[in-house]
């Protein structure tokens, strides 16, 4: 047995130095057909002697089983996202802020692709791969540990002494050729190809079968460090620790590298944007990133984004093709929106069929007619939009396009107010489309975060008749879903076999149930947000509560008192006061209340008040008790503003588990610094005290 268990050891190093040879250093030291054989020989042995199988043996990324769903992780340190700049104009004032901030005249730069994939973090525990997830919004993604397991360049295991965790960021992509014969492969097939290789790598990830992502030609690159426990005193900047996480055995494109000033790195992206095509992946710009830590430290970050890095994009890309016709589309606010219908045409990697023409006043000053040959944009997740028409290849006997008098889904009035730029349907909730978006927005994670209550489900919903207002969802019972999925079946064609219409088949319904009724319990300021009054997003929402307090007296508050709130002006005033007095969503608001939802209401807190009042606090790493968005809620119900970036004018940073540079820079400043215990005793000290 030990000549066995001995055997599959050597065998799992030899597959793994094969590996890092193929993947890190491009330097494949055996044939493929050698390294079958070896994979072959282990699976045998350790299909022989199961007692002996490592789990984090390389015969162990085909997958394991469906997933009913992701789990939430949260970001020990926020995965942020990068500004952009578009010309070299927007480069150069970039480096400049940087040498006068510093004072280096000629900062050195970390520089590197921006690979057109999926952000996603690695988390790596003694050596071994323990969690992968999503990059989400930042602070929170999801968990795909499993299907990261079946990316083969991606080590279960580091290699050499690696830190007791170690937390990497980067980029999952599907090469360009690995894409192509993917989907030649599934024409001969029969199957369903891949619309692009960056929609192919998320929605591989996202697959709940990981064994169907194992099948899908996916390949990762690392460009960046999160969680840390211990580095080398040594490693003082950003492309010394690319080369650090390369000997753990983990790829880094081979393509990043260092520059200096902005001569430096617009050079670097004039070399490789001529060599973009010759890539074997997907890329739409470069990324500058300042090289030492310290100095990156000094420049800190802006909301959600760092000061010292920045993403650097390609023109978009455009194609020529005909418009066939052109629709409205209604919005949750009654918005209509007309949209181009083409003749399909690739555009950056992506078959375009549609294309927004913005509002009336863009489609008459391009003119825009069906049956012009236009010009169409891309420029990388933005929706394609029409830029120009081609006049001299417009078909004789066209007319100018003009906006619908009445709206396309009910028939109401549609109108333009004066100084707007957008027309808007006057149907209201008594438009379908609007109630459709409405509910939407209402279900939504960050409103009354409905989990499982998708966009196919709510406008089943609505086209059956079920639900009409948000308050209907509270009256919904378990026979309601299961009818409504039959009656969607008959529609549909499809024909549920025993086991779909069996007790498998109303877990889901069960499901809805039960995430609308924990929906029931919420926040005041969750309640004014998910209402989708115009131009009330979050904060405004949360303005309002610490406010007033109560909804009630929001309901009642005129113009003249809502203009008193802090950051609410005339316009939102007006649309505030607007919506509450309309008896039909005062109505809903009271059907709400009937079906058993209720929400968190205080005493009004001015923005004077509070023990924290005028004090800014930033949130940094990781908290134990509670997440970092109840803590900055409870922390604003006491006076404080809430900041995503450490300066001079931060009273109070709060540094929770494996806090970084936040925390770094806090110490700079000799700022006051909490950890999580004295937080937890500060809230218990004011607890239903919000204006001590």
């Amino acid at each position: 047995m030990d000549s066995v268990r001995q055997r599959m050891r050597q065998l799992q190093t030899q597959i793994e130095d094969a590996n890092y040879r193929y993947y890190v250093l491009d330097d494949p030291a055996m044939p493929d057909a050698a390294w079958d054989l070896l994979l072959r020989e282990l699976q045998e042995l350790e299909s022989r002697h199961p007692g002996l199988a490592d789990p984090n043996s390389p015969t162990q990324r085909v997958g394991s089983r469906p997933s009913s769903g992701f789990e939430e992780v949260v970001h020990a340190t926020p995965m942020l996202s990068l500004a952009n700049a578009f010309t070299e104009e927007e480069v150069g004032d970039f480096v400049s802020r940087i040498t006068k901030e510093t004072g280096d005249a000629d900062p050195e730069f970390s520089v590197e692709p921006k690979l057109d994939g999926l952000a996603i973090s690695l988390r790596y525990e003694n050596g071994v791969f323990v969690r992968g997830a999503t990059r989400g919004d930042g602070s929170t993604g999801e968990d795909v540990t499993a299907n990261l397991r079946t990316v083969k360049c991606i080590p279960l295991k580091l290699r050499g002494e690696a830190p007791g965790v170690l937390e990497v960021r980067g980029e999952v992509y599907m090469p360009k050729a690995d894409f192509e014969a993917y989907n030649a492969r599934a024409l001969r097939e029969g199957g369903k190809t891949l619309a692009n290789p960056r929609n192919g790598a998320a929605g591989s990830l996202r697959q709940l079968d990981p064994r169907i992502t194992a099948m899908r030609p996916l390949a990762f690159y690392a460009y960046a460090l999160g969680e840390v426990s211990a580095m080398p005193s040594s490693i003082q900047t950003h492309s010394q620790s690319l080369s650090w996480i390369r000997d753990f055995g983990l790829p880094v494109c081979p393509e990043a590298g260092t520059a200096r000033g902005t001569g430096g790195i617009l050079a670097f992206y004039r070399r490789l944007g001529e060599r973009r095509g010759q890539l074997a992946y997907d890329i739409d710009g470069s990324v500058y990133k300042l090289d030492r830590f310290d100095q990156q430290r000094a420049m800190g970050f802006v909301s959600r984004a760092p000061r010292w890095a920045i993403a650097h994009k390609y023109p978009a890309q455009e194609q020529q093709t005909v418009i066939e016709a052109i629709d409205v589309q209604v919005g949750r606010t009654g918005a209509v929106t007309p949209v181009a219908r083409l003749v399909p045409v690739q555009v950056a990697g992506v078959v375009v069929t549609n294309a927004t023409l913005h509002n009336a006043d863009q489609i008459a000053r391009l003119d825009v007619r069906i049956g012009d040959s236009v010009i169409v944009r891309r420029a990388g997740d933005v929706i394609p939009e029409v830029v120009r028409v081609i006049e001299d290849r417009r078909p004789a006997g066209t007319s100018p396009w003009s906006m619908p008098v009445q709206c396309p889904i009910c028939g109401s009035a549609v109108e333009r107010e004066p100084g707007e730029v957008v027309s808007r349907c006057t149907g209201g909730l008594y438009c379908p489309a609007q109630r459709k978006q409405a509910l939407i927005h209402f279900a939504s994670r960050r409103a009354m975060d409905i989990e499982g209550l998708g966009e196919r489900l709510i406008e089943d919903l609505v086209d059956f008749g079920y639900v009409k207002t948000v308050a209907d969802l509270y009256a919904l019972r378990l026979d309601d879903f299961l009818a409504m999925k039959r009656r969607a079946d008959e529609r549909d064609g499809s024909t549920p076999d025993a086991v779909k219409t069996g007790k498998i088949a109303s877990k889901w319904a069960e499901n809805l149930i039960e995430a609308i009724a924990a929906s029931r319990e919420t926040l005041l300021e969750r309640i004014l947000f998910a209402l989708g009054i115009r131009d009330v997003g979050e904060s405004t929402a949360k303005t309002l509560a610490r406010h007033f307090g109560a909804l009630d007296p929001i309901m009642a508050a005129d113009e003249s008192v809502l203009r008193e709130v802090p950051d609410i002006g005339p316009v939102v005033a007006a649309r505030i006061a607007h919506f509450f007095a309309q008896a039909h969503n005062r109505e809903v608001i009271a059907a709400l209340r009937a079906n058993g939802v209720h929400w968190t209401e205080g005493a009004p807190q001015r923005a004077s008040e509070g023990p924290l009042a005028g004090k800014t606090v930033v949130l940094t790493g990781g908290l134990a008790a509670m997440s970092r968005d109840e803590a900055g809620a409870r922390l604003e119900a006491l006076g404080a503003k809430i900041s995503g970036s450490v300066s001079k004018k931060t009273g109070i940073v709060v540094a929770g588990e494996a806090a970084g540079s936040k925390l770094a820079k806090a110490q700079e400043l000799g700022l006051e610094i909490w950890d999580e215990a004295r937080l937890l005793a500060f809230l218990d000290d004011h607890a239903g005290k919000p204006s001590d």
